[in-house]
């Protein structure tokens, strides 16, 4: 699930790039997007390949991921942020890059996922180098909505996108949960 959200990140910014550019000339806020996206691909670039070294070194199959059907709910999750961009405005990204980037993981996080799960180090790289890029991404993020000329229309669709995003990360995060759950039984109990 996680492999599927994150190989769209760079393909989302670059429909939105290519959107701002169509908009830029009338559009300022566009024009200011220009730059934020431009930076923002090439920072997010490999991050799918990463996960799927990780995979490897916990013992999966890298390739499963890319042979896997993604979920509905991923689609969900991604899909609404395509017909945002293509259909109202590229701003609309930020918001879903807010929730995605706007609470970095704890560095406390990969030890106690190594506990529990009995994985190495090297299984959980992706989210270790996370928890330290998404400090600088947030950071980013926040000045870019602070000093593009956001309308009050604006604000409310990235806030819309944000909102979205989180109830659709939680529906795909349940369905994973709904998947791997083992039924508790009396001799389990």
């Amino acid at each position: 699930m996680l492999h599927s959200s994150i190989r769209s990140t760079v393909p989302l910014m670059e429909c939105a790039l290519a959107r701002c550019g169509e908009l830029a000339d009338d559009d300022p806020v566009a024009a200011a997007l220009v730059p934020y996206f431009t930076r923002h691909i090439r920072e997010e670039q490999g991050h799918d390949e990463w996960l799927r070294q990780d995979l490897a070194a916990i013992g999966c199959d890298p390739g499963e991921p890319l042979r896997r059907l993604p979920s509905a709910s991923v689609a969900n999750l991604v899909g609404a942020q395509y017909y945002w961009i293509q259909h109202y405005h590229p701003a609309c990204l930020l918001g879903h890059i807010a929730v995605l980037e706007g609470n970095p993981p704890s560095a406390e996080l990969v030890p106690e996922l190594m506990r529990r799960t009995g994985f190495p180090r090297t299984g959980f790289r992706t989210l270790e180098r996370h928890a330290a890029l998404d400090i600088k991404h947030r950071d980013e993020l926040t000045r870019t909505l602070d000093e593009a000329p956001l309308t009050p229309d604006l604000v409310t669709a990235i806030g819309l996108s944000a909102l979205h995003s989180i109830d659709a990360a939680n529906n795909a995060l349940a369905a994973v949960l709904d998947a791997t759950t083992v039924p508790m039984t009396i001799a389990n109990a």
